[in-house]
């Protein structure tokens, strides 16, 4: 949804609000399982104003049909 509202929304101060995002990560992280030894890092997610919606709409969706 953030694609699509970037390129069919006209330049202004709502546009810039739905389609800003945030990426909070960490790392790196570290396992020493003995046998195997393993980095994962940085991992991170990007989030906006229109996924929380997304996830939103999904959970009310999902939660009327069961």
């Amino acid at each position: 949804m953030t694609s699509l509202f970037r390129q069919s929304l006209p330049e202004s101060a709502a546009r810039t609000f739905l389609t800003s995002t945030w990426r909070p990560s960490f790392g790196p992280v570290s396992m020493d399982l003995l046998v195997v030894d393993f980095t994962l890092g940085p991992i991170g997610l990007h989030v906006s104003i229109l996924s929380l919606v997304g996830v939103l709409v999904a959970y009310l969706i999902a939660r009327s049909l069961f």
